[in-house]
């Protein structure tokens, strides 16, 4: 009898991780691989290879990437033109004037990624209410299209103002486009967002279709790959939201798959906490290229309808709905530098997984923070990856003296532990910024640790900011590949309809969400899938009256039924006074957008739980010990190694000790405990901070 199989796969800057489920087995199979930058399926096909399944037992293989974000960031795009509506070539690149740091000489504004001159204007003009005010000039279009030709235009964008109230012109240059540029990549802005911001919205549709060509081309030949590998069932994308979205529409709306992978894990970590009856945490992902926060608050994962990318002092903005993700360029490859004033600086340049740091003896000679940890005994030589792929010590000795050590005129222990206290305070960044910077406290929750450096780091972080408990799951090292297994179709539908709330009809608003709706069942519908069954999500974007910008307040149907603005205002009143630290009850408030979230809930897979040992015997998971540095001590001790696959429910263990597993080690530090619980997790309460 032929299995049920969902295969996830996650491809990182240094690793490729599988995880492959048994819907009628409830086995769940794990691969582990170096991302192949030069063909990335290789690297998938590795991984699958090593998890033991194949291609051609799956129903379903959902994945998720950073080739769209990388493409964006590492500016590697098409060449693309934007056509826009005739009077405001400037808006791309006027933005918003934000200047976050008014006395930082070094402040850049943000860059583009369409220079002006591939800027080109249209005749036409819609109003605010979507009335034609100038119609559409075809031959001005025609025009342009010709002037494209001419360039070599790979993709074209196409923002024409207050389209999010009528598209007609919109959708007609686009079609004119295609007609005449049939190999470009098209994007037109009503198709991904619906909402007012006419900067914001063209930054989103330039951002798609400057990644188009290169997103689109990868995931045709990923389902290229898989049908010559025999797979038949369907082939699912992971999108920023943590939902899944079919290739074809990745393949149309990319700018949807950012945040692909790190939501993945943010969901796996909602799945986690709902297992353990825990409302607030904090998810963190570290691999070998940067590290990345979420939160679950209250039982669910904390979303944003823009974001932006590269920083907020220079970033481009994105209008879409996502997780609220917060990264930074430190990993297990951030490579770590001496500058010209004798600073010590830990990334954004990262090793990757070619060369890959020191240690890998791939060709790679800068001291990293995987080439730290080795120097400082946490992590084994001879057991990283299970043993699969041995590390040379003293490669990474020789990085680390040359680079930092000799340069600070110190002793190469010294020079790897602030290596190390560098990037751990950078990471901690992340932390905050989900939690901290959003009026939340961070150090009340609990931490969620994976990736495959996330454990070796999670204690140092919780330390830093003051958090008590780290929770470091079953095989972290392929967590976000596990969280896709947990993910379910996902519809995001936003139109922006202002109104006073005291004025608004409950009439007119139930219309607006029944056609948002309706879009996103005939979605579903269209998937191919046939999920568990059907949820429908609404909510508003508001303000007080006289402010510019909204927060967005989630509105159950019992406010609707009881038709209670009283109610809406409350949890407006609410959701601003958490977000701010203040709110105005006595003020007037308006809706700005109405959002539904129409989600196809899927089969979810069971926790397995661990077999129980209690408390005692350790023996059989005893690997020795060795010498590991720790700051707290100042000095290196004889530290335990044990075997985590050989922990059994109820075991514990105080630190300082060291937990291997095959794509990750846990660093417990001096003062920490440790729990097993049911499902095999480990529950490590930090010990107290040694100033």
């Amino acid at each position: 009898m032929k299995t049920r199989t969902r295969l996830a796969a996650d491809i990182g800057g240094t690793f490729t991780d599988v995880a492959a489920f048994d819907e009628r087995s409830g086995r769940l199979l794990l691969g582990k691989s170096l991302s192949t930058p030069a063909r990335l399926v290789d690297g998938i096909s590795h991984g699958v290879d090593k998890a033991g399944t194949h291609y051609a037992d799956a129903s379903l293989f959902l994945h998720g990437s950073t080739i769209a974000i990388n493409t964006m960031l590492e500016r590697t795009g098409a060449k693309t033109a934007l056509l826009i509506t005739e009077g405001f070539r400037d808006i791309y690149e006027i933005g918003r004037i934000n200047r976050p740091d008014a006395y930082n000489l070094f402040f850049r504004k943000h860059v583009p990624l369409v220079e002006r001159a591939l800027c080109f204007e249209v005749r036409e003009r819609m109003t605010a209410e979507g009335e034609a005010h100038i119609a559409l000039d075809e031959a001005s279009v025609h025009t342009v299209c010709d002037r494209l030709a001419a360039l070599g235009v790979e993709a074209v964008a196409i923002l024409l103002l207050h389209c999010y109230r009528n598209p007609a012109h919109e959708a007609r240059v686009k079609a004119i486009v295609q007609q005449r540029l049939p190999r470009a990549f098209v994007s037109a802005s009503h198709e991904l967002s619906q909402e007012y911001r006419e900067f914001e919205r063209c930054s989103t549709t330039v951002a798609n279709a400057y990644i188009g060509p290169r997103v689109r081309d990868y995931v045709a030949g990923i389902d290229s790959h898989l049908k010559e590998a025999g797979f038949k069932g369907s082939f699912m994308l992971v999108q920023s939201t943590g939902g899944l979205y079919e290739s074809r529409q990745a393949q149309a709306q990319c700018v949807r798959m950012l945040e692909s992978g790190p939501a993945a894990g943010v969901i796996g970590a909602r799945a986690l906490c709902r297992a353990l009856g825990l409302e607030d945490a904090v998810a963190f992902d570290m691999g070998g290229t940067t590290a990345k926060a979420g939160v679950i608050y209250r039982g669910e994962v904390l979303t944003t309808g823009a974001a932006l990318v590269g920083g907020y002092d220079h970033a481009l903005p994105v209008q879409i709905p996502m997780i609220d993700i917060f990264e930074v360029g430190t990993g297990g490859g951030s490579i770590a530098t001496v500058d010209a004033s004798g600073a010590l600086r830990v990334g954004p340049q990262s090793a990757g997984a070619e060369p890959g740091p020191a240690c890998y003896g791939r060709g790679g000679a800068r001291p990293t923070v995987t080439d730290a940890n080795l120097v400082l005994g946490r992590l084994g030589a001879d057991r990283f990856l299970g043993g699969e792929m041995p590390l040379d010590a003293a490669a990474a000795e020789r990085a680390v003296r040359e680079h930092i050590a000799v340069p600070l005129g110190m002793d190469l222990t010294r020079a790897a532990d602030g290596l190390l206290r560098i990037a751990v305070t950078a990471m901690s960044y992340a932390v905050k910024g989900v939690s901290t910077d959003r009026g939340l406290d961070a150090a009340a929750f609990s931490l969620i640790a994976y990736g495959g450096a996330g454990p070796l780091h999670a204690s140092a972080i919780a330390r830093e900011i003051g958090m008590q408990r780290v929770i470091i799951p079953r095989a972290p090292g392929h967590f976000c590949a596990f969280g896709m297994l947990y993910s379910d179709l996902r519809y995001d539908f936003v139109r922006t309809w202002f109104t006073r709330l005291a004025d608004a009809s409950f009439d007119d608003i139930e219309r607006v969400y029944e056609e948002l709706t309706a879009e996103g069942r005939r979605a579903l519908a269209g998937s191919g899938l046939r999920p568990a069954k059907t949820t429908v999500a609404r909510a508003a974007d508001m303000r007080y009256v006289g402010q510019e910008h909204p927060v967005t307040v989630e509105l159950p149907p019992e406010v609707f039924r009881r038709r209670d603005r009283d109610a809406i205002k409350e949890r407006f009143d609410e959701v601003h006074l958490h977000r701010y630290g203040t709110s105005a009850p006595a003020e007037r408030a308006e809706i700005v957008s109405l959002r539904a979230t129409v989600s196809g809930v899927m089969k979810k897979p069971t926790l397995e739980r661990a077999e129980r040992g209690g408390r005692a015997p350790l023996d059989s998971a005893r690997r020795g010990k060795r010498r590991v540095y720790f700051a707290e001590l100042g000095t290196a001790v004889p530290t335990p190694a044990f075997a985590r696959a050989a922990l059994r429910a109820g075991n514990r263990i105080a630190g300082p000790a060291l937990i291997e597993e095959h794509a990750s080690t846990t660093v417990l530090l001096p003062g920490d405990r440790l729990e097993v619980d049911v499902y095999g997790n480990l529950i490590v309460e930090i010990g107290r901070k040694r100033k």
